[in-house]
């Protein structure tokens, strides 16, 4: 196949009265001819098809009459014996090097490259901590705050947690529930929530949860629910300012010292800053729920909810819940169960934390 191909329309050469496509033409089946340099136009495009011609060298007679009776000559002088011609590059190169030997290169074979540690990358994907893994050890942070995922572990006691800032339902109808089966709790609510126009249910939450002091803890879980390892320290005192002002309209009980962080994100610096705010203890948790993602998003199933609680509380177990999650409501007698089965009742934080 010619390396050529003639342009139909808008040729990309540098030369615009030449219409001939620029090198990328077909790979060949075969090996082509290397193309001389002074065949290759200037703006890296191929002229008209390149046929190279057999390299011939035209002499006249009488010169070439000439040199051989020299090649005669010059061998009878010489008595037979080849001269000891200088070894070309190639020759050297195939035989022992009579010069100083050039410094060695060795290529690295693929298979034992070595790359920076800079380039290095780890399999394992990141993702939000969930029940699945470890929950990270109650540690003191700078500043007096510390991160708290459970409790004391050779107690009987578990904390049922519940988060509210988004869905509304069933919210009331499980913190009914509770105060209808007299099980403690604490809730972790939004100032957003507190102060929403659309709907009252978290002002209606904030009275149940004041008119039952023997049940109820209240924390904070931010005003407008942002990941606080993305805000200045600046942003989270007002963050947490912003809720207490909004729940502080409302009822007379303070959401501190428990602060819970949204999307479960905190570092260091965010212990660290709700700590010097009033929020000494972060509270984590060591088993979610994931009631807030519907079944029609992959969310837990009712029966699948139940089984994770069953299976993983233990003494001191913080569960992670929603009041607006789903199959919530549905889930909560068979919590309830589970937990009676296994020697484990529900507690206010502060006992659960031993305190």
């Amino acid at each position: 196949m010619p390396l050529w191909v003639r342009a139909t329309t808008g040729s990309t050469c540098s030369r615009p009265t030449k219409r001939w496509l620029c090198a990328r033409a077909p790979r060949p089946t075969k090996p082509l001819p290397p193309v001389p340099p002074s065949i290759r136009s200037s703006g890296g495009c191929l002229r008209p098809p390149y046929r190279p011609r057999p390299s011939l060298v035209f002499v006249k007679a009488p010169a070439l009459i000439a040199a051989a009776l020299l090649a005669l000559i010059a061998l009878s002088a010489c008595g037979g014996k080849s001269p000891s011609a200088t070894p070309s590059p190639s020759s050297t190169a195939a035989g022992t090097a009579t010069g100083p030997a050039s410094p060695s290169v060795s290529a690295t074979p693929a298979a034992t490259l070595t790359l920076p540690a800079t380039t290095t990358h780890t399999a394992t994907a990141s993702v939000p901590p969930t029940a699945t893994q470890a929950p990270p050890t109650p540690t003191p942070g700078p500043g007096g705050g510390r991160l708290i995922a459970y409790g004391n572990r050779d107690s009987s006691l578990v904390a049922l947690t519940f988060d509210m800032g988004g869905r509304v339902d069933p919210a009331l109808d499980i913190i009914n529930y509770l105060v209808a089966n007299q099980v403690p709790a604490t809730i972790f609510i939004t100032g957003a929530m507190v102060e929403n126009e659309n709907t009252d249910a978290g002002r209606q939450v904030l009275g149940i949860v004041a008119a039952h002091p023997e049940l109820f803890r209240l924390g904070n879980h931010s005003y407008t629910h942002p990941s606080f390892t993305e805000l200045s320290p600046a942003m989270m005192r007002e963050e947490l300012a912003r809720t207490e002002a909004a729940i502080a309209r409302y009822v007379s009980i303070s959401p501190r010292p428990y602060f819970r962080p949204p999307n479960g994100a905190y570092n260091a610096t965010v212990v660290s800053t709700v700590a010097g705010a009033g929020y000494p203890d972060t509270i984590y948790w060591d088993i979610d729920t994931i009631d807030w993602k519907p079944e029609s998003d992959g969310g837990p199933t009712v029966d699948e909810i139940v089984a994770k609680v069953s299976e993983r509380a233990l003494g001191g177990s913080i569960v992670l819940m929603h009041l607006g999650g789903y199959n919530t409501y549905e889930a909560l007698p068979r919590i309830l169960s589970a937990l009676q089965s296994k020697g484990l009742q529900p507690a206010a934080m502060h006992e659960v934390l031993g305190r």
